[in-house]
């Protein structure tokens, strides 16, 4: 392969080097290798990254590398429905030549294929080229990229393209089944899964159960232990538990503030206010009174002295 370019050329020098590296330190996780006829050119595939919808799945792509490479970035191609990208369509992701601006020339084939792998079971978010199936939907294409490798391309590309199944058909576990109530409970999360993620208090999870990611996983299960638990046949609720324990908490402390903090009592005196306004009402009337004897008065004066004149 070293024969066919010039060993002076940067981008030349450095696929070569990682080539060599591939080889050397191979991954269970990826396997990718060049063409022989064009070197910048790479077949890749990645297993579905684990404790996801796409684990035990083999995705294959192809990976365009500049002739300005390592000092501008690559592109990336998947060739395996998926359901999170799309076939034959280049991907825009922060790694590839949609996004020049983030990549840096020391990362590699090899750190490109870690981040595609962790982009995997990421929020799409509308970008180019990206899906969102459901997860059932991602489980059955990860389930069938097992059967057979793609097809595409020369004769050459399919059998490096077969060659490197067959290396990660060996690597990667089967798919996981998933359970009947992750089967049944894959759609919205139901106010009982709310509940329980919301609760304050996450200890009474049954112990090495995780918070589920999806609506349902446990709540079920939950509600038949604590039917178990009580003869009787009285179900009780561990939200209203919470709630109880919540306002005994809160009427507590409202008693204990107010012991520290006593509020200062007004007292209200009626009959002093009646005194009050009664006094004034009798004020008011004997100026009232006064008034009037002085204009009756001077009323009178002024007669006298009109009779005299």
């Amino acid at each position: 392969m070293a024969d066919k370019y010039n060993l002076k050329n940067p981008a030349v020098k450095r696929i070569l080097q990682e080539v060599k590296e591939m080889h050397s330190n191979p991954s269970d996780d990826f396997m990718s290798l060049p063409l022989e006829e064009n070197i910048f050119e790479w077949q890749f595939a990645i297993r579905g990254p684990r404790d996801t919808e796409f684990e035990g799945g083999i995705y294959h792509g192809r990976i365009q590398l500049p002739s300005e490479y390592p000092f501008k970035p690559p592109s990336f191609m998947l060739l395996t429905p998926n359901g999170r990208f799309e076939t034959q369509t280049k991907i825009c992701l922060s790694i590839s030549n949609h996004h020049p601006e983030h990549w840096q020339p020391s990362w590699s084939v090899r750190t490109a294929l870690v981040a595609l792998i962790a982009f995997m079971p990421t929020n799409p978010n509308g970008a180019l080229g990206s899906l969102d199936y459901k997860k059932e939907e991602r489980r059955t294409l990860a389930v069938k990229s097992r059967e057979g490798p793609p097809k595409f391309g020369t004769p050459e590309r399919q059998k490096l393209i077969d060659e490197i199944h067959e290396y990660m058909l060996s690597k990667a576990p089967p798919v996981p089944q998933p359970s009947a109530t992750e089967a049944s409970d894959e759609h919205p999360r139901s106010e009982e899964a709310e509940a329980l993620v919301d609760s304050p208090n996450p200890e009474s999870l049954p112990a090495g159960e995780r918070i589920p990611d999806q609506e349902g996983d446990g709540i079920v299960e939950e509600q038949e232990v604590l039917a178990n638990a009580n003869p009787a046949g009285v179900e009780v609720s561990r939200e209203i538990q919470s709630n109880v324990s919540r306002n005994e908490l809160s009427q507590r402390s409202d008693t204990t503030a107010r012991a520290h903090n006593p509020r200062p009592e007004t007292r209200v005196q009626k009959p002093d206010d009646r005194l009050f306004t009664l006094a004034a009402i009798g004020l008011a009337i004997a100026i009232v009174v006064l008034l009037l004897k002085k204009f009756i008065k001077s009323t009178e004066h002024g007669a006298l002295f009109s009779n005299r004149s």
